[in-house]
């Protein structure tokens, strides 16, 4: 091998080969990026945003209330969701003139229920309904559930189809922001 090629090998090909290990690794393991393709979950994310998701996060520390979470669709395991946690594993929840009621308390919390009514529907969110949430499941709503398709019609989100909560609008300019 002349020294051109080396050369060649050694500034071109070599970066590139580490740039895209460390772009597989990046995605695969911290951070993905999404597109929004529906309005469900309005007014928080609106279709055509794109978001950032941390993959990690749940290693080191359990989901919350209120998070905003990717995750595999219980229906389809080829299509990823976005909604918001709001029930807890072995917690009871009940959706009653709007509101959620978590172990029959009205949750308060900013995150789940400023300026929102959640309206019945389905088999899983009956008007004055409880449902216990499963060990190793959740319960997850879209913001704008007049237009979601979430646990209220399939049920429980299983612990192993959790991809990550997302955490950054950073598409467009004018909505980059934290997601809450």
């Amino acid at each position: 091998m002349n020294d051109r090629m080396r050369y060649f090998i050694k500034e071109w090909v070599e970066p590139v080969i580490i740039a895209v290990i460390l772009a597989l690794i990046i995605r695969t393991f911290i951070v993905q990026a999404f597109k929004i393709p529906t309005g469900s979950m309005r007014p928080t994310l609106i279709e055509g945003d794109r978001i950032l998701v941390n993959k990690f996060i749940y290693k080191f520390k359990k989901p919350e209330r209120g998070d905003v979470i990717v995750f595999l669709s219980p229906e389809d395991k080829k299509k990823d969701f976005i909604k918001r946690l709001v029930g807890l594993p072995e917690e009871n929840v009940k959706i009653a003139h709007g509101s959620i009621l978590i172990n029959d308390k009205i949750v308060e919390t900013d995150s789940v229920m400023r300026e929102r009514y959640y309206y019945n529907a389905g088999n899983f969110g009956e008007e004055d309904k409880t449902i216990t949430v499963p060990e190793d499941a959740y319960y997850v709503l879209g913001d704008n559930s007049i237009s979601s398709r979430d646990s209220r019609y399939w049920g429980f989100l299983p612990k192993k189809y959790l991809i990550g909560k997302a955490f950054l609008i950073y598409w467009p300019p004018t909505r980059i922001r934290l997601i809450r």
